[in-house]
Protein backbone atom coordinates (compact mmCIF):
# COMPACT_ATOMS: atom_id res chain seq x y z
CA UNK A 1 0.00 0.00 0.00
CA UNK A 2 2.80 2.44 0.91
CA UNK A 3 4.69 1.52 -2.27
CA UNK A 4 1.54 2.24 -4.27
CA UNK A 5 1.20 5.69 -2.67
CA UNK A 6 4.83 6.53 -3.40
CA UNK A 7 4.74 5.46 -7.04
CA UNK A 8 1.48 7.22 -7.82
CA UNK A 9 2.72 10.49 -6.30
CA UNK A 10 6.17 10.22 -7.94
CA UNK A 11 4.96 9.23 -11.41
CA UNK A 12 1.57 10.93 -11.68
CA UNK A 13 1.48 13.65 -9.02
CA UNK A 14 -0.30 14.02 -5.68
CA UNK A 15 -3.57 15.12 -7.30
CA UNK A 16 -3.86 11.69 -8.94
CA UNK A 17 -4.76 10.27 -5.50
CA UNK A 18 -8.02 12.21 -5.74
CA UNK A 19 -8.88 11.49 -9.37
CA UNK A 20 -12.49 10.39 -9.71
CA UNK A 21 -13.46 11.79 -6.31
CA UNK A 22 -16.63 13.50 -7.59
CA UNK A 23 -18.40 10.19 -8.28
CA UNK A 24 -17.90 8.70 -4.78
CA UNK A 25 -18.79 12.03 -3.14
CA UNK A 26 -22.10 12.13 -5.02
CA UNK A 27 -22.64 8.44 -4.33
CA UNK A 28 -22.12 8.38 -0.56
CA UNK A 29 -25.32 10.09 0.62
CA UNK A 30 -27.82 8.07 -1.49
CA UNK A 31 -25.79 4.90 -0.94
CA UNK A 32 -25.82 5.12 2.87
CA UNK A 33 -29.42 6.32 2.97
CA UNK A 34 -30.50 3.39 0.79
CA UNK A 35 -28.47 0.93 2.90
CA UNK A 36 -30.21 1.77 6.19
CA UNK A 37 -33.64 2.54 4.76
CA UNK A 38 -33.68 -0.77 2.86
CA UNK A 39 -32.38 -2.63 5.92
CA UNK A 40 -35.18 -1.13 8.01
CA UNK A 41 -37.94 -1.93 5.51
CA UNK A 42 -36.71 -5.43 4.74
CA UNK A 43 -36.40 -6.05 8.48
CA UNK A 44 -40.10 -5.23 8.93
CA UNK A 45 -40.96 -7.43 5.95
CA UNK A 46 -39.05 -10.47 7.23
CA UNK A 47 -40.31 -10.10 10.80
CA UNK A 48 -43.88 -10.14 9.46
CA UNK A 49 -43.13 -12.96 7.04
CA UNK A 50 -41.63 -15.20 9.71
CA UNK A 51 -43.91 -13.96 12.52
CA UNK A 52 -40.90 -12.90 14.59
CA UNK A 53 -41.53 -9.93 16.92
CA UNK A 54 -37.88 -8.86 17.13
CA UNK A 55 -34.67 -9.24 15.17
CA UNK A 56 -32.46 -12.32 15.48
CA UNK A 57 -28.95 -12.78 14.11
CA UNK A 58 -30.28 -14.94 11.25
CA UNK A 59 -32.78 -12.25 10.33
CA UNK A 60 -30.08 -9.59 10.61
CA UNK A 61 -27.93 -11.48 8.09
CA UNK A 62 -30.88 -12.06 5.73
CA UNK A 63 -32.07 -8.48 6.02
CA UNK A 64 -28.58 -7.10 5.46
CA UNK A 65 -28.06 -9.26 2.39
CA UNK A 66 -31.36 -8.13 0.85
CA UNK A 67 -30.63 -4.49 1.68
CA UNK A 68 -27.25 -4.91 -0.02
CA UNK A 69 -28.89 -6.16 -3.19
CA UNK A 70 -31.26 -3.16 -3.10
CA UNK A 71 -28.38 -0.73 -2.52
CA UNK A 72 -26.54 -2.06 -5.57
CA UNK A 73 -28.96 -0.44 -8.01
CA UNK A 74 -28.04 2.98 -6.62
CA UNK A 75 -24.30 2.33 -6.50
CA UNK A 76 -23.43 0.73 -9.87
CA UNK A 77 -23.31 3.77 -12.21
CA UNK A 78 -21.23 5.79 -9.73
CA UNK A 79 -18.85 2.88 -9.17
CA UNK A 80 -18.36 2.29 -12.88
CA UNK A 81 -17.49 5.92 -13.58
CA UNK A 82 -15.22 6.11 -10.52
CA UNK A 83 -13.27 3.03 -11.61
CA UNK A 84 -12.81 4.25 -15.16
CA UNK A 85 -11.64 7.65 -13.97
CA UNK A 86 -9.15 6.13 -11.54
CA UNK A 87 -7.69 3.50 -13.83
CA UNK A 88 -4.23 4.46 -15.02
CA UNK A 89 -4.91 3.22 -18.54
CA UNK A 90 -7.74 5.76 -18.80
CA UNK A 91 -5.59 8.73 -17.80
CA UNK A 92 -6.27 11.53 -20.29
CA UNK A 93 -9.23 9.73 -21.81
CA UNK A 94 -11.76 11.57 -19.66
CA UNK A 95 -11.68 15.17 -18.46
CA UNK A 96 -14.07 14.53 -15.57
CA UNK A 97 -17.11 12.66 -14.32
CA UNK A 98 -19.64 14.05 -16.78
CA UNK A 99 -17.25 13.53 -19.68
CA UNK A 100 -16.79 9.91 -18.59
CA UNK A 101 -20.57 9.41 -18.46
CA UNK A 102 -21.11 10.95 -21.90
CA UNK A 103 -18.30 9.00 -23.56
CA UNK A 104 -19.31 5.71 -21.94
CA UNK A 105 -22.95 6.09 -23.01
CA UNK A 106 -21.96 7.22 -26.50
CA UNK A 107 -19.53 4.35 -27.07
CA UNK A 108 -21.36 1.53 -25.28
CA UNK A 109 -24.98 2.63 -24.82
CA UNK A 110 -26.96 3.75 -21.72
CA UNK A 111 -27.07 0.27 -20.22
CA UNK A 112 -23.27 0.30 -20.05
CA UNK A 113 -23.63 2.34 -16.87
CA UNK A 114 -24.98 -0.84 -15.28
CA UNK A 115 -22.11 -3.07 -16.39
CA UNK A 116 -21.14 -5.15 -13.39
CA UNK A 117 -24.55 -4.98 -11.70
CA UNK A 118 -24.51 -8.68 -10.89
CA UNK A 119 -21.00 -8.59 -9.36
CA UNK A 120 -21.85 -5.38 -7.48
CA UNK A 121 -24.94 -7.07 -6.03
CA UNK A 122 -22.83 -9.96 -4.76
CA UNK A 123 -20.30 -7.52 -3.30
CA UNK A 124 -22.98 -5.63 -1.38
CA UNK A 125 -24.93 -8.74 -0.39
CA UNK A 126 -21.83 -10.19 1.29
CA UNK A 127 -20.71 -6.92 2.90
CA UNK A 128 -24.10 -6.00 4.31
CA UNK A 129 -24.81 -9.55 5.50
CA UNK A 130 -21.50 -9.58 7.37
CA UNK A 131 -21.89 -6.00 8.63
CA UNK A 132 -25.40 -6.22 10.05
CA UNK A 133 -24.99 -9.83 11.21
CA UNK A 134 -21.85 -9.02 13.20
CA UNK A 135 -23.36 -5.82 14.63
CA UNK A 136 -26.24 -7.85 16.06
CA UNK A 137 -23.88 -10.44 17.58
CA UNK A 138 -21.37 -7.94 19.02
CA UNK A 139 -24.14 -5.85 20.56
CA UNK A 140 -25.52 -8.98 22.21
CA UNK A 141 -22.10 -9.78 23.70
CA UNK A 142 -21.30 -6.29 24.97
CA UNK A 143 -22.59 -4.99 28.33
CA UNK A 144 -25.83 -3.01 27.89
CA UNK A 145 -25.23 0.70 27.37
CA UNK A 146 -26.32 2.85 30.28
CA UNK A 147 -25.10 6.23 29.05
CA UNK A 148 -24.82 8.09 25.77
CA UNK A 149 -21.05 7.65 25.70
CA UNK A 150 -21.25 3.91 26.40
CA UNK A 151 -23.84 3.57 23.62
CA UNK A 152 -21.47 5.37 21.27
CA UNK A 153 -18.58 3.10 22.30
CA UNK A 154 -20.69 -0.02 21.77
CA UNK A 155 -21.82 1.18 18.34
CA UNK A 156 -18.27 2.13 17.34
CA UNK A 157 -16.94 -1.29 18.31
CA UNK A 158 -19.84 -3.24 16.77
CA UNK A 159 -19.76 -1.24 13.55
CA UNK A 160 -15.98 -1.52 13.19
CA UNK A 161 -16.13 -5.30 13.72
CA UNK A 162 -18.98 -5.54 11.21
CA UNK A 163 -17.09 -3.44 8.66
CA UNK A 164 -13.96 -5.59 9.01
CA UNK A 165 -15.86 -8.89 8.63
CA UNK A 166 -17.88 -7.53 5.71
CA UNK A 167 -14.63 -6.55 3.99
CA UNK A 168 -13.13 -10.00 4.50
CA UNK A 169 -16.22 -11.56 2.94
CA UNK A 170 -16.63 -9.28 -0.05
CA UNK A 171 -13.11 -8.35 -1.21
CA UNK A 172 -12.89 -11.14 -3.84
CA UNK A 173 -16.16 -9.92 -5.37
CA UNK A 174 -14.89 -6.34 -5.23
CA UNK A 175 -11.76 -7.35 -7.19
CA UNK A 176 -13.73 -9.03 -9.97
CA UNK A 177 -16.34 -6.26 -9.99
CA UNK A 178 -13.63 -3.72 -10.74
CA UNK A 179 -12.30 -5.84 -13.58
CA UNK A 180 -15.75 -6.33 -15.06
CA UNK A 181 -16.58 -2.62 -14.90
CA UNK A 182 -13.21 -1.59 -16.29
CA UNK A 183 -13.63 -3.77 -19.39
CA UNK A 184 -15.42 -1.68 -22.05
CA UNK A 185 -17.93 -3.68 -24.07
CA UNK A 186 -16.84 -4.07 -27.70
CA UNK A 187 -19.43 -5.29 -30.17
CA UNK A 188 -18.65 -8.76 -31.45
CA UNK A 189 -16.15 -9.50 -28.70
CA UNK A 190 -16.66 -11.48 -25.52
CA UNK A 191 -15.11 -9.82 -22.48
CA UNK A 192 -12.71 -11.86 -20.38
CA UNK A 193 -14.64 -10.93 -17.25
CA UNK A 194 -18.44 -11.03 -17.51
CA UNK A 195 -20.03 -12.69 -14.50
CA UNK A 196 -18.92 -12.57 -10.89
CA UNK A 197 -18.31 -16.17 -9.87
CA UNK A 198 -16.80 -17.32 -13.19
CA UNK A 199 -14.51 -14.28 -12.94
CA UNK A 200 -13.50 -15.37 -9.43
CA UNK A 201 -12.55 -18.74 -10.89
CA UNK A 202 -10.56 -17.10 -13.71
CA UNK A 203 -8.56 -14.95 -11.29
CA UNK A 204 -7.85 -17.92 -9.02
CA UNK A 205 -6.76 -20.09 -11.93
CA UNK A 206 -4.52 -17.50 -13.59
CA UNK A 207 -3.16 -15.52 -10.62
CA UNK A 208 -3.81 -17.55 -7.49
CA UNK A 209 -6.11 -17.07 -4.51
CA UNK A 210 -4.05 -14.17 -3.13
CA UNK A 211 -4.99 -12.07 -6.18
CA UNK A 212 -8.60 -12.04 -4.95
CA UNK A 213 -7.44 -10.04 -1.93
CA UNK A 214 -5.43 -7.40 -3.76
CA UNK A 215 -6.08 -4.04 -2.10
CA UNK A 216 -7.47 -5.67 1.04
CA UNK A 217 -5.36 -3.68 3.52
CA UNK A 218 -6.38 -0.15 2.42
CA UNK A 219 -9.95 -1.34 2.05
CA UNK A 220 -10.23 -2.81 5.55
CA UNK A 221 -8.48 0.25 7.03
CA UNK A 222 -11.20 2.35 5.41
CA UNK A 223 -14.28 0.18 5.93
CA UNK A 224 -13.46 -1.20 9.38
CA UNK A 225 -13.32 2.13 11.26
CA UNK A 226 -15.72 3.58 8.69
CA UNK A 227 -18.30 0.97 9.59
CA UNK A 228 -18.04 2.02 13.23
CA UNK A 229 -18.39 5.73 12.44
CA UNK A 230 -21.29 4.96 10.10
CA UNK A 231 -23.23 3.15 12.84
CA UNK A 232 -22.53 5.86 15.44
CA UNK A 233 -23.72 8.60 13.08
CA UNK A 234 -26.81 6.62 12.03
CA UNK A 235 -27.81 5.94 15.63
CA UNK A 236 -27.22 9.56 16.64
CA UNK A 237 -29.19 10.97 13.71
CA UNK A 238 -32.09 8.59 14.30
CA UNK A 239 -32.17 9.54 18.01
CA UNK A 240 -32.18 13.22 17.02
CA UNK A 241 -35.19 12.80 14.74
CA UNK A 242 -37.04 10.71 17.34
CA UNK A 243 -36.59 13.53 19.85
CA UNK A 244 -37.88 16.03 17.30
CA UNK A 245 -40.98 13.89 16.78
CA UNK A 246 -41.50 13.34 20.49
CA UNK A 247 -40.79 9.61 20.26
CA UNK A 248 -38.98 7.52 22.83
CA UNK A 249 -35.24 7.31 22.19
CA UNK A 250 -34.08 3.67 22.14
CA UNK A 251 -30.61 2.60 23.20
CA UNK A 252 -29.19 1.63 19.81
CA UNK A 253 -31.18 1.41 16.61
CA UNK A 254 -32.58 -2.03 15.86
CA UNK A 255 -30.76 -3.40 12.84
Amino acid sequence: MVDCFRKIIRNEGFSRLYRGISAPILMEAPKRATKFAANDEWGRFYRTLFATPSMTQSLSILTGATAGATESFVVVPFELIKIRLQDRASAGKYTGMLDAVVKTVKAEGPLALYNGLESTMWRHILWNAGYFGVIFQVRALLPPATTKSSQMSNDLLAGAAGGAVGTILNTPLDVVKSRIQNSPRVKGQVSKYNWAWPAVGTVMREEGVAALYKGFLPKVLRLGPGGGVLLVVFTGVMDFFRKMRGEEVREGAEL
